[in-house]
């Protein structure tokens, strides 16, 4: 925790020359000012300690609480998903899914010890997204910068940005991407590959590596390399396409690199939740 002497912290003012602190005044009917400042740091976002014979002070808990609110609100995480922590994430039993939890969970406890990233990797309906969500909200906790990022979404913006009309560019799309200290990108490989996405994959995913940033990524593919082109008839057609067809070879052994392998395995939440609603 952040302590310094009394003497060396002057008493934030705004503009006005009124105290300034993290607690904002809500409406003039509300009542008096002080009714709405925090009792502890008065409106500053320090508090007093008493350690030693010097008097010093840390910073408040409602000034943590309303940093870490706000950054819960730059992750933009949907609606959808808002909700998600873990101590409301369902195993139901499986011993797969709880040990995915116990695994996301000790690596989020234990950032920025270890900045490698996550590769959550299982079928659709098992909660990787509600897992990753959940180690985005609790990093905010300590502080940290994060980024909620769907694959599909991310890039159909970037194709918008070629629209003449459209004042985005692709450059200030990917910004937050780029700088965001954790970044989730969800459902990678959702896109049919073509030369264009995985350039933009690989725009991505090389930046963040060569600027040592991390990454949580989700995918509903089995690892595995690129399938052999030169296989052809019902055993081609059979085959169900893995990690390395949809994002390329290069770019996987990359995301081995940036990220720790974890297994989501179990059965489809969302068919369950359906089924129960007919019943």
């Amino acid at each position: 925790m952040e302590n310094k002497s009394v003497r060396s912290i002057p008493i934030p003012v705004s503009r006005n020359g009124e105290r300034a602190g993290p607690v904002i005044q809500k409406s003039a009917a509300a009542g008096p000012v002080d009714s709405l400042v925090c009792p502890l740091c008065g409106g500053t976002g320090w508090k007093s300690v008493c350690k030693t014979v010097e008097r010093q002070v840390t910073r408040c808990d409602c000034f943590l609480q309303s940093q870490a609110n706000r950054l819960v609100e730059l992750c933009r995480i949907p609606p959808r998903y808002e909700k998600c922590d873990f101590s409301n994430y369902r195993t139901d039993s499986s011993n797969l899914l709880a040990a995915a939890k116990i695994a996301v969970e000790k690596w989020t406890a234990q950032y920025p010890l270890d900045r490698t990233g996550l590769l959550l990797i299982g079928p659709s309906g098992v909660g990787k997204t509600h897992l990753s969500v959940a180690a985005l909200r609790q990093l905010t906790k300590k502080g940290v910068r994060c980024s909620f990022c769907d694959y599909r979404e991310l890039l159909k913006q970037i194709q918008n940005s070629y629209n003449p009309s459209v004042q985005a560019t692709e450059l200030e799309l990917l910004q937050p991407i780029f700088e965001s200290e954790v970044v989730l990108l969800d459902d990678l490989g959702a896109v049919k590959p073509s030369e264009w996405v995985w350039d933009t994959v690989s725009l991505i995913l090389n930046t963040r590596y060569n600027d040592n940033r991390t990454t949580i990524i989700t995918a509903n593919f089995e690892d595995g390399p690129a399938k052999n082109t030169e296989i052809y008839g019902p055993q081609a057609a059979g085959r169900r396409e893995t990690l390395g067809d949809r994002i390329g070879n290069r770019m996987r052994s990359r995301l081995f690199e940036m990220c720790r392998l974890i297994s989501v395995d179990g059965k489809d939440f969302r068919e369950q939740f359906r089924t129960a609603s007919f019943r």
